[in-house]
């Protein structure tokens, strides 16, 4: 039981459900955005590399088993610039049409 107890609060230690969640809707906002034809496709693979470097910061987070407050601080911060440069580029002039 003592080991169930052990497990499960690492687990929360390390468990990232709000970066997870926001992730999860910039991928679909990204999907949106190509079907759409808002954004091009080097656009689309610069948010992609951009959402690539977030998942590698959050696994080195999680690397040691322990997600801290200045981690959690720090991949917000990256998905707040991220949600920002997809509605940058998926408003400007340039369209996977032109």
């Amino acid at each position: 039981m003592l080991t169930t107890l052990i497990a499960g609060s690492v687990f929360a230690q390390t468990n990232t459900p709000n970066i997870d969640k926001r992730q999860e809707v910039q991928q679909k906002r990204v999907a949106k955005g190509i079907e759409s034809g808002a954004l091009t496709a080097k656009e689309a693979t610069n948010l992609e590399k951009r959402e690539t470097k977030i998942e590698a910061d959050k696994q080195a987070a999680k690397a040691d088993g322990v997600v801290t407050g200045a981690e959690r601080a720090k991949l917000e911060k990256e998905e707040n610039r991220a949600s920002r440069k997809i509605r940058i580029k998926k408003h400007n002039a340039s369209t996977a049409t032109n």
